[in-house]
């Protein structure tokens, strides 16, 4: 392996971390079994979060773009 490979490998699975993290800090948007049990939010609750939201949904969509993009390079490199 080339010191090149190396790097990628370690932005690709560093890539992969912050990817997976994203994704699973999102709230659902179904309400889901909090339903049942009356767990309902009401609209100020929902709005309070919506920053954070909007900035894990773009944090989400940056880092799948660099993961397809560094696999893609992996793929042409090795």
């Amino acid at each position: 392996m080339s010191a090149l490979q190396i790097i990628l490998n370690i932005c690709l699975i560093l890539t992969s971390l912050v990817l997976i993290v994203s994704v699973l800090m999102q709230s659902s948007e179904s309400d889901g079994m909090g339903a049942l049990s009356g767990n309902n939010d009401s609209f100020f609750g929902k709005a309070k979060n919506a920053a954070l939201e909007a900035k894990l949904a773009l944090a989400t969509k940056i880092s799948a773009g660099i993961f397809v993009a560094l696999s893609i390079v992996m793929m042409l490199i090795g």
